[in-house]
C-alpha cells in the first residue's frame, strides 16, 4: 500500500511553494498525493491556478497520513485556517511528519508545535510578530530549511531546500540522487 501524502490547499495558497516536491513525488510508487481542501471544492492560488482539490477537510482521516504538507498563503496570518487547529495537533501528536513552509510555519508556532522542535520561518521577528503565543524561540534556527523529529520548516524562499528536506525524510531517492536534484535545481548543476 502507498504512502499518503495530504497537502492542504485553500484560496491564495502558495503555489510555488510546492511547485518542486509534488512531481518528484507523484512519480514515485511508493507515495500517493491527496489534496485537500476545507470543503472539497475548488480552490485558487496565490498565482491564479484553479485546482479541484481530492477530497474535503471532513473526508481526511489522521490515520491514514504520512506527511500533511502546509503551503504558505496569508491565510495562515489571517487566521482563516483554523478549523485544522485540532485535527494539525492530533496528527502531530501522532508522529506523523508535518512539512510547512513560509507563514505556515506561524501557524506552527501559533498552534505550539514548533516549542520543542528545532524550527526555522520566515524570521524570527516575523515568527513573533504573527504568532504571539508562540515560545520556541530558543529552538529557532536562522536556516533556509531545518528538519527535526517530525517536523520540517521552511523559510518562503526555500522552496528547493524544503522539497530536499521532505525528499530526505520520506527516503524518495537515494541520498546522492537527493543531492544531484538539488544540485540541478539550486545550482544548475547536474552531474553523473
Amino acid at each position: 500500500m502507498n504512502k499518503k501524502v495530504h497537502i492542504f490547499l485553500f484560496d491564495g495558497f502558495s503555489d510555488w511553494e510546492i511547485s518542486y516536491l509534488t512531481p518528484e513525488i507523484n512519480k514515485s510508487e511508493k507515495f500517493e498525493i491527496v489534496y485537500f481542501s476545507k470543503d472539497g471544492k475548488p480552490v485558487v492560488s496565490m498565482g491564479g491556478l484553479k485546482i479541484t482539490p481530492d477530497i474535503s477537510f471532513a473526508e481526511v482521516d489522521a490515520n491514514d497520513i504520512d506527511l500533511l504538507i502546509l503551503p504558505g498563503g496569508v491565510a495562515w496570518e489571517k487566521g482563516e485556517n483554523n478549523e485544522l487547529n485540532q485535527f494539525t495537533k492530533n496528527v502531530f501528536e501522532k508522529g506523523k511528519l508535518i512539512a510547512a513552509i513560509c507563514a505556515a510555519t506561524s501557524y506552527l508556532g501559533q498552534l505550539g508545535i514548533l516549542d520543542k522542535v528545532k524550527h526555522t520561518s520566515n524570521d524570527l521577528n516575523y515568527l513573533k510578530a504573527v504568532a504571539p503565543q508562540y515560545s520556541g524561540e530558543s529552538n529557532y534556527v536562522n536556516s533556509s530549511a531545518v528538519s527535526d523529529k517530525n517536523i520540517i520548516t521552511a523559510n518562503g524562499i526555500a522552496s528547493i531546500e524544503f522539497a530536499k528536506e521532505i525528499f530526505e525524510r520520506i527516503c524518495l531517492f537515494e541520498k546522492s540522487d537527493i543531492e544531484k536534484w538539488f544540485q540541478l535545481f539550486k545550482n544548475g548543476i547536474w552531474s553523473e
